[in-house]
């Protein structure tokens, strides 16, 4: 299982923006089938901050999802809403209660 946490700025009066874009891709991304979860949430201590927590069943299903169309789609336009560049951590899973 590989677990991503994307930590994404997102430019000043374009959180709602940022939002419809990211529930649009989810739509897509629920029906990949090696995505087990992708999460949304934002910052607490930084509200113009976005997190995505992301798991796929191996790196395939990674790959897979990286290069669908929608998420090609997502990615050419998130970059008018970012603050800054994303922060990416790449996390393989050692256990799991």
């Amino acid at each position: 299982m590989l677990t991503i946490i994307a930590k994404m700025p997102i430019k000043e009066g374009k959180m709602d923006e940022a939002l419809k874009e990211f529930k649009e891709l989810m739509i897509e991304v629920a029906k990949e089938e090696g995505t087990v979860l992708y999460s949304l949430n934002v910052e607490k201590a930084n509200p113009n901050t976005l997190v995505v927590v992301e798991q796929y069943k191996d790196k395939e299903a990674l790959n897979f999802h990286s290069s669908t169309p929608h998420f090609q789609e997502f990615f050419a336009k998130s970059s008018a809403l970012l603050g800054g560049n994303p922060e990416l951590v790449v996390m393989k899973e050692i256990a799991r209660t």
